[in-house]
């Protein structure tokens, strides 16, 4: 039986939602193998002088669990 985890980050970026959303899942990917998709719950700008300089975003990483207790999907890489 495979059991899913989901966990939830804050990213942020000063190009673009999506960019941001690249560095959460880099991040995640260093300690975490595994990882089945990304989720992004929730966009932020933040303004300054009337332009947008940073690019935020709130997600949710799904991954695998290995449950034999063998390592493997869901323990830390590296």
């Amino acid at each position: 039986m495979s059991v899913v985890k989901v966990i939830e980050l804050l990213a942020q970026s000063e190009q673009s939602w999506e960019d941001a959303t690249k560095k959460a899942l880099q991040e995640a990917s260093r300690t975490i193998r595994g990882i089945k998709s990304i989720y992004v719950k929730d966009f932020q700008a933040i303004v300054e002088d009337g332009q947008i300089t940073h690019y935020r975003v709130n997600v949710k990483v799904s991954f695998t669990v290995d449950s034999s207790g063998g390592g493997g999907s869901g323990e830390p890489a590296g």
